[in-house]
């Protein structure tokens, strides 16, 4: 059985990888760069070379350049945005509108060539714009060269000199980067201040920088470095199959490491004090274990090393390292030190483009972040990305929801960005584990990073795998989920009593369709899992948890707003009923997703004329519930009940006789602090 299920596996694999490689190109850039920092005047001077390979189907005839530095400049396009937005990010407010000249950060070109020919070019703003003199045919190879001099700012995003924690340079987004090219075109988006989107290729650095300083940073360090400069040191970097380079340089760095059981090298630079050495300490303790779960979950890492740097203004992401604060306290570091690790698998290997679909980066990583820390904590969350659940659930009740193909630039406010792209994409995970099922979502994650690591996914391709692992059709998901705001609300509307069966009648509420779950609970502590697919999945899981056997139904046609399920268990055997019980499904009015029958009995006895509720007593004296139950009917009908229930009745049974007519029953729907329960009488 386990080789049939490892050659089944093998095959899908192999078919994905077979649809991946089809018709699909990437550019590639490989980078070499010598710099020189002056310390003293926050400068570097720096020769870059670029190795360029037109892999597209297009002929080039121009280049674009990402100069990051330019933003950190007084009525910059990030300046602007800042002061105008209605919840600016506090860590740059106005800042940069207040930058001194000896301050701001800037990037000055000096010169640009392609192979030998100079080229002119035009910089607006964080772009620089070169026409090509010798258009670059698909296949053609190009070596792009200039010599550039930098201001490094003071640190108010990511990058600069100076961070809040003291560290001298925390350097990202640092160099001319040339843009990425592909299917969708050039993508030379301005640094307002969000995501973005690399070339794949390699990098070979030299940092020229004062003897005093300790350096971390993307790549291996190179060993037997020489520097022709007497009062520095060389620092030399590799880094293959990477997309960006990032690093930061202090006095005062610690550098401490630990080897993992498959050779990965893991480095902790910062500054060791009093205040943060037990929690660094703890926090490289766990790392071993979280290094394992992420592997297991989502993927092989496949580089030698990777490196917790302190520096920079919170935590942030680049190949093989991230830069993150270093005095905070342990939830606090773990938090954000997982995070920005299993960055290395979805900003960093699979590099689907942040600005276009930030929600699968940091929507997946968080998604990743709640479900490994859930473990290695212990905390043993029944659903462990609960509050990113919250989270959209006010960002929708406050209207400041936009649809998710919203490029991460252009969101009206800073907080409809940051749930949009962390919470609703971690839910849109979650919520695709409650329709495919856990097992084929696990297959699912791992058959995706194995298809498309080192390539930039977007979510058809992402749908493509976890249409072949599932076999289930899930255009109908990511369509609703993506490009819309419409909003999932089903409900348990009415029980009857059938010829000693339960019929089970669910209504849709809300716009977004999906498949439903419902446990029915029974008085001998057993439940029964029936799953309800929708018609236009042409499919369903078979599996979800292990312990439970899943019972699927017919389709829900999503047209039909009303659904009824038949079971074979009397009502009287049933103690409650719930939609979703693992709490995966983003319902927006959970209120009405759950029964509980323990206690209450409604028994429909209609000939046009009489209704009858039947109350049982819990043990000690009657709850609050049920005499809100009968003063809500007596409230909505103008009828008056006898005998009306009391803390102080000794009965264990009442029966309440409404002389009421159908159309009246239909009508009553009460709500109480235990769930809905409804009268009405269906056919």
């Amino acid at each position: 059985m386990k080789l049939k299920k490892n050659y089944c596996a093998f095959l899908l694999l192999a078919s994905s990888h077979l649809y991946a490689q089809k018709g699909y190109w990437q550019q590639e850039a490989r980078y070499q760069m010598d710099v020189q920092v002056d310390v003293q005047t926050n400068t570097m001077l720096g020769k870059q070379e670029i190795f360029y390979t037109n892999n597209s189907p297009d002929t080039l005839n121009k280049v674009y350049y990402h100069l990051y530095y330019n933003a950190f400049q007084p009525g910059s396009e990030m300046d602007m945005r800042s002061q105008n937005i209605s919840d600016p990010d506090r860590r740059v407010g106005k800042r940069i509108s207040l930058l001194k000249p000896n301050e701001i950060g800037y990037q000055r070109i000096k010169n640009l060539y392609a192979d030998a020919d100079s080229l002119d070019y035009t910089i607006t703003g964080t772009i620089l714009e070169a026409k090509l003199k010798k258009p670059i045919k698909p296949g053609g190879k190009v070596k792009f060269s200039l010599n550039f001099e930098s201001q490094i700012p003071l640190q108010i995003r990511r990058t600069g000199r100076n961070s809040p924690e003291g560290i001298a340079y925390s350097m990202t987004q640092w160099y001319p980067k040339i843009s990425e090219y592909d299917i969708d075109g050039w993508h030379a988006t301005p640094y307002i201040g969000r995501e973005f989107h690399g070339v794949w290729g390699s990098f070979d650095v030299r940092i020229h920088i004062d003897k005093k300083y300790i350096l971390a940073g993307t790549g291996i360090l190179q060993t037997g470095t020489q520097d022709k400069y007497p009062d520095k040191t060389t620092w030399h970097f590799k880094a293959d199959k990477v997309h960006d380079f990032a690093w930061a340089a202090d006095t005062n760095y610690t550098k401490e490491s630990i080897i993992l059981t498959n050779g990965v090298k893991i480095n902790f630079v910062y500054h060791r004090m009093a205040q943060n050495a037990e929690v660094w300490d703890a926090f490289k303790e766990k790392m071993p274990q979280i290094f394992a779960l992420a592997e297991q979950k989502f993927g092989k890492y496949p580089y030698a090393e990777y490196s917790f740097i302190q520096g920079g203004d919170g935590g942030m992401e680049y190949p093989m390292c991230t830069l993150m604060l270093g005095n905070k306290n342990f939830n606090s570091t773990i938090h954000t030190a997982t995070h920005e690790f299993m960055h290395s698998w979805f900003q960093g290997m699979l590099a689907t483009n942040e600005s276009l679909y930030a929600w699968m980066d940091e929507g997946f990583t968080s998604y990743a972040e709640d479900v490994i820390l859930n473990e290695v904590l212990q905390t043993k969350e029944h659903l462990p990305n609960a509050r990113s659940y919250d989270g959209v659930i006010t960002l929708f009740t406050k209207n400041l929801a936009e649809p998710l193909t919203t490029h991460a630039d252009f969101f009206d406010t800073n907080v409809g960005y940051s749930v949009s792209a962390y919470s609703r994409g971690s839910v849109f995970l979650s919520q695709l584990s409650y329709i495919i099922g856990k097992e084929n979502f696990e297959k699912g994650m791992l058959a995706y990073y194995n298809t498309w690591k080192f390539k930039h996914p977007t979510p058809r391709d992402f749908r493509k795998i976890m249409e072949q692992v599932s076999n289930m059709q899930l255009d109908w998901y990511f369509e609703q989920y993506i490009g819309t705001l419409k909003k999932t609300d089903y409900a348990i509307d009415s029980l009857r009593n059938q010829n000693n069966k339960t019929q089970i009648y669910l209504s849709r509420k809300g716009n977004f369709v999906m498949p439903i779950d419902l446990q029915v609970f029974q008085a001998d502590s057993m439940y029964q899992f029936y799953n309800i697919p929708l018609d236009v999945m042409r499919g369903a899981k078979t599996q979800d948890d292990d312990a439970v056997k899943i019972q699927t139904q017919k389709p829900w046609f999503w047209t039909n707003p009303l659904y009824k399920l038949e079971i074979d268990t009397p009502l009287s055997d049933i103690i409650a009923i719930s939609i979703d019980a693992s709490d995966r499904l983003l319902d927006f009015d959970k209120t009405n997703n759950q029964l509980f029958l323990n206690h209450i009995t409604l028994s429909s006895n209609l000939n046009g004329k009489l209704a009858q509720i039947q109350l049982h007593k819990t043990k000690g004296a009657w709850e609050g519930v049920y005499v809100e139950i009968v003063q809500k009917i007596a409230k909505k009908t103008s009828t008056i009940l006898y005998p009306i229930p009391t803390q102080e009745n000794e009965q264990d049974k009442l029966d309440i006789i409404l002389p009421l007519k159908s159309k009246q029953i239909e009508s009553i729907k009460l709500k109480t602090n235990i769930g809905y329960f409804n009268l009405a009488d269906h056919e």
